[in-house]
């Protein structure tokens, strides 16, 4: 007889391969999700983030990991375990947000994450902990407003801001950037009057370069979330999480957090 562990894993080996198309050998076979009370038994969480996008997650001058989402990990870990202290803190790329969740290398993701409807047929999200979007910075002070861009504007290559931009601004010339810091490259030297990117991460733009300013018209809304495996026996960590956030926002934790990292 198929014992529980053997069907999570069962389950998770199918999830990947279906899903993501992996070709995956038996050096390398998936590790099931944790649940809830595995976790309490094991002691701490596991959690992918970032470490290169202030002010969300980043490392500060001492190498420590710092942000509004790296807070989140420490005080989930506080409510779920007694210990602010008692979890994993794993830097992952963008592209591998979701694998890492998948294949149960991590409990949660709280990575910048955006929750859609393509990445809710794979993962569960939390309630958000922050409405991100695409806005506009520059650092030519005749812009103001997005109705005073004109020129050439720089985008991430593949991101959902292109079509955003194309929308709302139809008369302007789009460059493609394949980083923040390619970004920034061409507003320094002429190419672009302005750079399309996610308001929280422009909002750490504007600490460490201060002659730049966001434009207050936001261009699109995304809620920040944070991603957890599906199904039903994952649905107390759920419970715990989403609960978490509620009081967050009840007693105004989070609010000061958005503040304190500078977060509009």
């Amino acid at each position: 007889m198929t014992n529980r562990r053997g069907l999570k894993w069962i389950a998770a080996l199918m999830l990947v391969a279906t899903t993501m198309g992996a070709q995956i050998s038996s050096a390398s076979l998936p590790i099931y999700a944790a649940e809830l009370d595995e976790i309490i038994e094991r002691g701490y969480l596991v959690v992918a983030v970032k470490d290169n996008w202030q002010p969300l997650g980043f490392r500060d001058d001492d190498g420590e990991l710092v942000g509004l989402e790296i807070e989140i990990a420490h005080r989930l870990a506080a409510e779920l375990l007694g210990d602010p202290t008692a979890v994993e803190l794993i830097p992952v790329q963008n592209s591998d947000r979701l694998s890492v969740l998948l294949t149960g290398e991590v409990d949660l993701v709280i990575a910048g994450m955006t929750a859609t409807d393509g990445r809710s047929r794979l993962v569960s999200f939390s309630t958000p902990y922050y409405l991100d979007g695409t806005a506009l910075i520059t650092r030519s002070p005749d812009i103001q407003d997005i109705s005073d861009v004109s020129g050439v504007v720089a985008v991430l290559e593949g991101s959902s801001a292109i079509s955003t931009v194309r929308s709302r601004l139809p008369d302007v010339d789009m460059i493609g950037v394949s980083s923040y810091q390619e970004a920034l490259e061409h507003l320094e030297n002429g190419e672009a009057i302005a750079f399309a990117g996610d308001t929280s991460i422009l909002a750490g733009w504007v600490q460490e370069y201060p002659t730049y300013h966001v434009l207050p018209t936001v261009l699109s809304v995304d809620a920040l979330a944070i991603a957890m495996p599906r199904g039903n026996q994952y649905y107390p960590l759920y419970q715990k999480i989403n609960d978490a956030i509620a009081s967050w926002y009840e007693d105004g934790w989070l609010s000061e957090q958005l503040d304190y990292w500078g977060l509009p």
